[in-house]
């Protein structure tokens, strides 16, 4: 039998916070569950609360979406319903930089920034040039990743690459000001 690695206690069910194709954790006396390095990842992962600092660094390879013109680039960073917009790299054509950072306020499970890079035209509508989608689940789990270039892509093709950094800083789970029902209904009280 596999050894436990980490007991906690709840006085609420865990369960539901699982995938069905993992191990759910063994219910011992007292409310005592064992949890397997997995599964209680899931959960914390789950209960991410923090903070998401994004380093937006440059571009390159970007195909030029304007024709007479070199393109001026900007990214719309979209964080669950958050969502921000860089600066216009202008002159710097398919080879933009930003050196910009932006903080997004994470809530629960987070699975994905979306960055869409869109060309800025004065006349005409903007032109889209590509996306490019990160996973921030290795963030939550390890707290930083230096800048690292990520595909960008437009119809299942490749358009270039983004170079962004991520940081995640989470918050305590007692700062999170949340009702006493989702801490499973405990109150402080005294004894005379």
């Amino acid at each position: 039998m596999r050894q436990p690695s980490l007991f906690l206690t709840f006085p609420f069910s865990v369960s539901p916070l699982f995938p069905p194709r993992e191990k759910k954790p063994e219910r011992q006396k007292n409310n005592i569950y064992i949890f397997y390095p997995s599964i209680f990842f899931n959960f914390i992962k789950a209960m991410a609360q923090g903070k998401l600092e994004v380093l937006l660094v440059s571009a390159k390879g970007l195909e030029n979406a304007d024709f007479l013109s070199s393109m001026d680039p900007y990214v719309i960073l979209t964080c669950r319903t958050q969502e921000q917009k860089s600066s216009v790299s202008t002159d710097k054509g398919s080879t933009p930089e930003w050196n910009e950072t932006f903080l997004f306020t994470v809530s629960g499970h987070v699975p994905e920034l979306h960055l869409k890079i869109m060309d800025k035209d004065t006349f005409t509508a903007d032109d889209f040039v590509g996306e490019a989608k990160i996973p921030l689940d290795v963030v939550v789990e390890e707290g930083t990743l230096p800048p690292t270039s990520y595909n960008v892509v437009k119809d299942g093709e490749f358009k270039g690459e983004i170079r962004v950094g991520l940081t995640f800083t989470p918050e305590a789970y007692h700062n999170r000001d949340l009702p006493e029902e989702e801490f499973g209904g405990w109150k402080e009280s005294s004894y005379n």
